[in-house]
């Protein structure tokens, strides 16, 4: 089944780029362009896209609240956060306004047509540097104390949470925590379900949100 991208971004001369790559690929498609977060909105509602790719700083609407919007709208469409800048504010608040990824515009295009492919099955994505840069950040800011949300949660789904929120992938927290894969699978499900979160992306934010990571410091 071909995945269907609406490609975002105010410069024509990137919006071209992406879709070269993309429709270049046999299971990717680019079924239309939007020249603002307002334009991207629109399309998302006409045309139901797999994916969009979503640039933050754009004239009339910008990435983010367009991204709250999609979210807001109830729709199956995952948003690709796409931009130059590496992981300011504006990055952090599109994730938790509901992006499913992040990705820098220096990607190459073997690894962009990848990331569309890893989003639109449902998964989640960060660039190999944001979960770093994201501790690195939350280390010089006041954490909240935990919400009573996470009192839901079992001692392992709260330490599952921690580890997610430290990068870990599921294979290293179960080689850390000395379960298999299927349980910790199944308890990275249980933690998106209690506390009502999309994806892996969101339960990294609501680890750093919630003070269950630590970041390094120095």
């Amino acid at each position: 089944m071909t995945i269907r991208v609406v490609v975002t971004d105010d410069q024509a001369l990137v919006r071209g780029g992406f879709r070269l790559i993309i429709d270049a690929r046999d299971d990717l498609e680019v079924v239309g362009e939007a020249t603002d977060g307002r334009h991207a909105v629109r399309l998302v509602e006409e045309l139901r896209p797999d994916v969009v790719l979503m640039d933050v700083r754009m004239p009339v609407m910008d990435g983010i609240d367009a991204t709250r919007a999609i979210v807001a709208s109830g729709s199956a469409t995952r948003v690709l956060v796409v931009t130059t800048f590496d992981l300011d504010e504006h990055v952090l608040t599109a994730l938790r306004a509901g992006a499913s990824g992040f990705l820098l515009k220096d990607i190459r295009p073997a690894e962009l047509a990848e990331a569309v492919r890893v989003v639109a099955r449902g998964d989640a994505l960060l660039a190999p540097t944001v979960t770093r840069r994201m501790l690195d950040r939350f280390a010089h800011t006041t954490v909240p104390s935990a919400p009573a949300a996470l009192a839901e949660l079992s001692p392992r789904e709260r330490e599952v949470l921690t580890l997610i929120g430290q990068a870990l992938s599921n294979t290293e927290i179960a080689r850390q925590l000395h379960l298999s894969e299927a349980t910790v699978k199944t308890h990275v499900s249980a933690v998106l379900r209690k506390l009502r979160l999309r994806d892996r992306v969101q339960a990294v934010v609501a680890a750093y949100d919630h003070g269950l990571v630590e970041p390094r410091r120095g």
